[in-house]
């Protein structure tokens, strides 16, 4: 795959935007960066539990948290990759909110992805997109580390700038689990 872009494949649009769909149905006023923070939060804890990512999307250091620069635009503009999955909502304030524009498919989805995403919905569902990006801040988190090591943490802190290249490597969640490093590294080699 070139570094200059990436290319999902039909399954992996069809699980990104079946678990948008997922997430939007369960939670009232899903706003962007709110459903931005879950899907990490999906591959985070799909990666601690079992080497596995959920979605497998590339998330760079930003201000707000980790983020996944194509899914971003997605859920910023009308949609093209997810279209037929979500649509975008403002409110009478200017507010964005991602609706479903389909009905949730689990053909992409095992039973422990559902429970998967049962949990986090359970755990973060009701939490304000500014909880779940402290959250995500919480120092020795991927996204923590990354922008320390890089020397951008206080710019980002400071918000004296917004986003950066740097992708988070999430090896890191799993360092101290051989097996589970090995069926993470065996999983990015395959897809």
């Amino acid at each position: 795959m070139s570094e200059f872009y990436i290319k999902y494949s039909p399954n992996q649009i069809s699980k990104i935007g079946n678990t948008i769909i997922y997430l939007s149905e369960k939670i009232n006023s899903v706003s962007k960066t709110k459903l931005l923070k879950l899907l990490y939060i999906l591959d985070e804890l799909s990666i601690k539990r079992s080497g596995i990512p959920f979605l497998n999307l590339t998330y760079k250091v930003w201000k707000f948290g980790p983020v996944d620069e194509n899914i971003f635009i997605e859920l910023s503009s009308a949609p093209t990759l997810l279209k037929g999955y979500i649509k975008r909502k403002n409110d009478q304030d200017g507010n964005c909110y991602i609706l479903p524009d389909s009905n949730f498919n689990d053909d992409e989805f095992s039973q422990n992805d559902l429970d998967l995403l049962d949990y986090v919905l359970e755990e973060f569902g009701n939490k304000t997109a500014k909880d779940l990006v402290l959250y995500t801040h919480r120092k020795e988190s991927p996204w923590y580390n990354t922008a320390k090591k890089n020397d951008v943490l206080d710019l980002l802190l400071n918000e004296e700038i917004t986003n950066t290249e740097y992708i988070i490597d999430l090896t890191e969640l799993i360092q101290h689990d051989s097996r589970k490093k090995e069926i993470y590294e065996d999983y990015l080699t395959c897809h």
